[in-house]
């Protein structure tokens, strides 16, 4: 969360006084109305559904594209494991397939990976970096597949002038406590589609049929779900939304100032962007040659004060520590697996997507701040400096002694 303060407060101050807490029942033309036509306005669609988290948007926009048993669903191999458990809940199967030096979905390898039961790819927006998606909409459109946008790490970022979230056929928000924009924890769905929408309206309510709206759904009732956003997360998200241009500019700032006074350093180059304008700006990669030389920066600029790290130790966002897939453990019961309700066969391993682990191991993270002081930018910039001169130098014993590289576990082949 980066900027929180009274006016959240009085936000939900005036929902607890009103007594109504529920989106329904009273609720209607409420907190909860106001912010999805307020984030659809600002998104650019049609339709937002709000709902409690960004793994519920991810759920509810698969079960609107009615993706389900024996489907498959491509994701990439660098993303929070939300993402695969997504494609689970609705009892298909997660593909996963390479990122490239953006960090974001490959649609190259994408391709290779589309079988005749693809039916939807989502390619993640990563630390807010706009994934690839011409690259990514030209090869689903090619083979008629759907695509899932996961924004959740990217809330009013955009790509060449479109918003996150509006370029696929759905796009999937989150705003818990570590994203741009917060509730705690909260989500959204976007989608222009009417069937998309009226679908995830009604998984993502069980009570759908009871509702004042139920006469404009235009798809049958079904059994769904609650992923119910209340009135208080709402209320909090409208004043969140009123500060997001704010947080964006502040973030894109900084991420320009670095960018500028770190453009001429030897030792490393910045993770392609592919869309410097729709960047969020949170985050600002410095890709190495090599994971050696990474790490030999990381460990000076520790010793400077500068914190840094780098995406491929990140823990949950990396795939091969994704045990529930790995180990094709789907869900809690067997009927209910999808790797147990479909004849194909599947393997996954650790080294199974080798350039995503080439590329986050090369990479460093750079943070950005919507408070930091210009003299303490600066100040951080020189240690930055002072560290990669550093590695620069363990780059050059390694081409002294070429037998010593390469070795061990944190080598740029993973």
């Amino acid at each position: 969360m980066y900027i929180i303060g009274k006016d959240e407060v009085d936000a939900v101050r005036r929902v607890i006084e009103s007594g109504q807490l529920f989106r329904y029942r009273g609720g209607e033309g409420g907190e909860t109305d106001h912010f999805e036509a307020e984030w659809s306005e600002k998104v650019g669609v049609k339709h937002t559904i709000a709902v409690t988290s960004g793994t519920a948007a991810l759920i509810c926009g698969l079960a609107g594209m009615g993706v389900g048993p024996g489907d498959e669903v491509i994701v990439p191999g660098y993303t929070f494991m939300a993402t695969p458990n997504a494609v689970l809940a609705v009892g298909a199967v997660p593909i996963i397939a390479e990122i490239d030096e953006s960090l974001g979905l490959d649609a190259a390898d994408v391709e290779k990976k589309i079988t005749s039961r693809t039916k939807a790819i989502i390619p993640v927006h990563m630390c807010g970096f706009p994934a690839n998606m011409d690259a990514i909409m030209a090869v689903a459109n090619k083979h008629g597949i759907m695509v899932l946008e996961d924004a959740c790490q990217a809330d009013g970022g955009s790509y060449k002038g479109k918003r996150l979230g509006s370029i696929g056929h759905a796009g999937a928000f989150s705003f818990n406590h570590f994203k741009i924009i917060s509730c705690g924890e909260g989500g959204a769905l976007t989608t222009d589609d009417d069937t998309i929408y009226y679908r995830a309206l009604v998984h993502h309510d069980g009570g759908c049929a009871f509702r004042d709206h139920a006469a404009e759904v235009t798809v049958p009732f079904f059994a769904g779900s609650n992923f119910r956003i209340n009135e208080i997360l709402s209320a909090i998200l409208r004043v969140q939304l009123s500060r997001l241009d704010g947080i964006l500019a502040k973030l894109r700032a900084e991420k320009r100032i670095l960018m500028e006074e770190l453009a001429d350093v030897s030792a490393f180059a910045f993770n392609p962007i592919n869309c410097i304008e729709g960047d969020c700006g949170t985050t600002l990669g410095l890709l190495f040659d090599s994971a050696e030389q990474a790490n030999a920066f990381a460990a000076r600029a520790s010793e400077l004060g500068v914190g840094c790290g780098s995406p491929y130790n990140s823990g949950i966002h990396v795939y091969w520590n994704w045990e529930p897939i790995l180990r094709q453990r789907g869900a809690h019961h067997p009927m209910r697996d999808a790797y147990q309700l479909t004849d194909a066969k599947y393997e996954y391993s650790e080294d199974m997507c080798p350039r995503t682990k080439e590329y986050l191991a090369r990479t460093m993270y750079l943070g950005t701040s919507v408070d930091r002081s210009k003299d303490d930018l600066m100040d951080l910039i020189a240690c930055v400096k002072k560290a990669a001169a550093a590695s620069d130098i363990v780059m050059l014993n390694l081409i002294q002694h070429p037998a010593h590289a390469g070795m061990g576990p944190e080598s740029s082949s993973g």
